[in-house]
């Protein structure tokens, strides 16, 4: 090796942010939560009554899981009976502007395929 050559080290993917997209993915729902609240439709029971085989006890944890990564915030009313709303953050923005350009690149493949 010369003086003027430059060892790179390897380079590591983003540990939080990989296992973020992966939990996301992972999760049968929240592609469902978001389309939901593109819609307006942002309380818990409507979300729900709106899609066939949702469950409170799956939509629960799986709103629980988004809100613990900063993507969804929960607000929560001080009345009765109680009322919950879920909101896309602006960190939520930025991250599901990623899944849309993932969505991008798999229909991008999806043709490359198909040819």
């Amino acid at each position: 090796m010369t003086a003027n050559e430059k060892i790179f080290p390897r380079k590591l993917a983003p540990q939080s942010s990989a296992r973020m997209v992966e939990t996301i993915y992972g999760c049968k729902w929240s592609l469902t939560v978001y389309q939901l609240l593109d819609e307006g439709i942002n309380r818990p029971g409507e979300m729900v009554r709106q899609v066939e085989g949702l469950t409170t006890k799956v939509l629960s944890q799986c709103l629980k899981r988004n809100v613990e990564f900063g993507i969804l915030e929960k607000q929560i009313f001080n009345e009765l009976p109680p009322r919950v709303e879920y909101q896309v953050t602006p960190f939520g923005e930025k991250f599901l502007a990623i899944l849309e350009q993932l969505e991008n690149l798999q229909s991008e493949i999806d043709l490359y395929q198909s040819s």
